[in-house]
């Protein structure tokens, strides 16, 4: 588990096919890694992946064709530069949001511009995830914990503060980039308990039909 709040931001040292997926070498940058083992987990531009060797500055980790399907990895390069963030700990102030780094989609920059000292960044997600992004929720974009502006079905729009746009990726994101969206934990997990036992046949997720149901609208 993470929290988006983004500790360094490193870069991809190397791509190296193994097998039919990939294993990446990331530079950690000023992220240390004094307290890191192998096996632990680290979200790379909101993305947990596991350690497999570590060293001073970089640590490698597999990527399997699942999550190169679903996220920006599989279009990131030699020098890409990533959003690194430690796995959290009972001592982690919980600044951000309970972020899994389990990428839900990927959603696209289609405006930027000045708004004071801060950016306001308007997305357009998949049509599929537009129901769990509500006006002054939390959000994940590329690792970052963000809070929603406004909700426009499936447009939505962030703020960034001159501070997040200096220490994140963010900051050298233009209209048109590509980014990692995961929507807030809580309402994938609501949608599910909505279903009732009907969950271990219904496949079509929350409809009219089952929102009438159950009660929800008449």
């Amino acid at each position: 588990m993470f929290t988006g709040i983004i500790l360094a931001v490193g870069s991809i040292a190397a791509i190296q096919p193994r097998g039919g997926d990939c294993r990446l070498k990331i530079d950690t940058g000023k992220l240390s890694l004094t307290d890191c083992a192998l096996g632990d987990s680290i979200a790379v531009n909101g993305v947990c992946l596991t350690a497999v060797e570590l060293g001073a500055h970089y640590f490698c980790a597999d990527v399997s064709n699942e999550t190169l399907s679903r996220t920006t990895l599989k279009t990131a390069r030699t020098g890409t530069e990533v959003n690194l963030e430690l796995a959290l700990t009972p001592a982690t102030r919980l600044g951000g949001h309970i972020v899994s780094g389990h990428v839900d989609g990927i959603g696209k920059v289609v405006e930027k511009q000045a708004d004071g000292r801060s950016i306001r960044f308007k997305f357009k997600a998949p049509d599929t995830l537009a129901k769990y992004i509500a006006e002054k929720g939390s959000i994940c974009i590329n690792g970052i914990s963000l809070t929603v502006n406004t909700v426009d079905g499936a447009y939505f729009s962030v703020n960034i503060v001159p501070h997040t746009l200096q220490e994140t990726t963010l900051g050298t994101t233009d209209v048109g980039s590509e980014v990692n969206l995961e929507v807030d934990l809580l309402a994938r997990y609501l949608e599910r308990l909505m279903q009732g036992d009907a969950a271990a046949q219904c496949r079509g997720g929350v409809t009219e039909a089952l929102l009438q149901q159950s009660g929800f609208i008449k």
